[in-house]
């Protein structure tokens, strides 16, 4: 099938442009945005996800006023253009590439959404992610990382929040990953380590990540110190980016969870001094809100040929130790040597983990 994008010398294989380079079940494509006050105190996110091998697209909205998480979700058949990205009333445009986007979100569950993010920063290539267990190839995946400032509003149940001087970040992420209905086979054991940690000063971000295996050896990780750059037209320089070429950490465990009540991350840069930002949590999100281990919404899901619903999460009503609640972004003040800023520590542990002491699958600290 033809698409405009095929007059645009940009193919990678010998197929038109819309044919997917695999045939794996869980190839995808996706969005994620999130935004926050620099206090910590309002928070939402925006997913939206492309799974062609399976005829999925999906999307969803959420946010957190007082104390409660509002989730917006839709799911749709995905049309054989995949330019068409909305579903369930949650849209997401590409205003400039790798410079703004543009959100809404179109009420029909009285919530609301219009919301442009500006670049602050230049994208972050991360290092490939891909990995093999016992043979298999679980993750093999490119992602990048923006940061942005945010304009415009959002609003739930006819409450509106003016989001002009939010900060966030936002990821894309294309190849192969778990997605969708399990795959058939004998079961394994799950273990699963992720920190993720983006962060905003006044003058600069800076961009933590690694996956560890249960005995803590990593098998990704990566960082980057990047100065703020203005809004204006010239060119985003990826030149300016400092990569790391190690990522280390220390954690304390909230107890009887697998959530951090303080965490410090080190990065050695190669052209600069080391970095090291301690974190303190104020705010949680639930990560389920936009899809994650979601029992009916869960990403590449088929839910129908176009569905949305809206539910809510109170958050001082989960279970630490839910298997759908264990994956979080925490909202954190963050302090970098005199530096003060804002960020947030993304944690998803599943299993054992040897240097923090975890152990089981899904016990707490």
């Amino acid at each position: 099938m033809l698409h405009p994008h095929d007059d645009y010398p940009l193919h990678q294989t010998p197929e038109p442009f819309l044919h997917v380079g695999t045939d794996s079940p869980n190839a995808y494509d996706r969005y994620f945005f999130n935004g926050f006050d620099r206090s910590g105190e309002r928070f939402f996110a925006v997913a939206l996800g492309v799974y062609p091998n399976r005829r999925v697209m999906d999307a969803a909205f959420s946010c957190i006023v007082d104390g409660v998480q509002h989730n917006v979700r839709g799911s749709r058949a995905c049309p054989a253009d995949r330019t068409d990205t909305a579903a369930g009333g949650v849209r997401v445009e590409v205003i400039e590439p790798m410079r703004s986007h543009r959100i809404t979100v179109d009420g029909r569950h009285e919530v609301r959404a219009e919301l442009t993010v500006t670049a602050m920063s230049p994208a972050i290539e991360e290092p490939r992610f891909r990995h093999v267990v016992d043979g298999r190839v679980v993750l093999d995946y490119t992602r990048l990382t923006q940061f942005g400032s945010w304009s415009g509003w959002f609003e739930v149940d006819g409450e509106r929040v003016e989001v002009d001087g939010f900060v966030g970040v936002r990821d894309r992420s294309w190849g192969v990953r778990p997605i969708g209905e399990p795959m058939a086979g004998p079961p394994s054991v799950p273990q699963f380590f992720w920190l993720w940690a983006p962060t905003v000063f006044d003058d600069a971000c800076t961009h933590f990540a690694l996956n560890h295996e249960s005995s803590g050896r990593p098998w990704h990780q990566s960082g980057a110190v990047t100065p703020i750059i203005g809004d204006d037209d010239a060119p985003i320089d990826p030149g300016r980016v400092q990569r790391a070429h190690t990522a280390e950490f220390d954690v304390t465990w909230q107890t009887g969870t697998r959530w951090a009540e303080r965490i410090t991350t080190r990065l050695e840069v190669w052209n600069g001094d080391p970095v090291e930002i301690s974190y303190e949590p104020v705010l949680r999100f639930q990560m389920n809100g936009i899809g994650y281990r979601d029992a009916v919404w869960g990403h590449g899901k088929w839910v129908g040929p176009d569905e949305s619903a809206r539910d809510r999460i109170v958050l001082d009503e989960v279970d630490p130790l839910h298997p759908d609640m264990i994956h979080i972004q925490a909202i954190a003040r963050a302090r970098w040597g005199e530096r003060t800023g804002i960020g947030l520590v993304e944690q998803f542990v599943i299993g054992p983990h040897e240097p923090t002491g975890i152990t089981g699958i899904l016990d707490g600290a």
